[in-house]
């Protein structure tokens, strides 16, 4: 019986890693890829066109969208 008992628990302990290396290969495939980040804006010709691009980019930065580098250049060439 002890040799059956042995077997038993290792059986379960490879199904267990079985299952959570699966579950770990779901939840990378259900990862949606990572979002581009979109082009900076062209220059403004006007103040209150400037200022919306200003504020689309702030809130580009603030949801994740543009990393602190991209913010900053986005808005190094908005500003001139």
């Amino acid at each position: 019986m002890r040799g059956r008992g042995a077997a038993l628990l290792i059986g379960m302990k490879a199904g267990e890693r079985r299952a959570e290396a699966a579950q770990a290969q779901q939840q990378q495939q259900a990862a949606p890829p990572p979002a581009a980040a979109p082009a900076p804006a062209a220059p403004a010709s006007t103040g209150g066109d400037m200022s919306a691009q200003l504020q689309n980019l702030a809130n580009m930065h603030s949801s994740g969208q543009l990393s602190d580098e991209e913010y900053a250049a986005a808005k190094k060439k908005l500003l001139g």
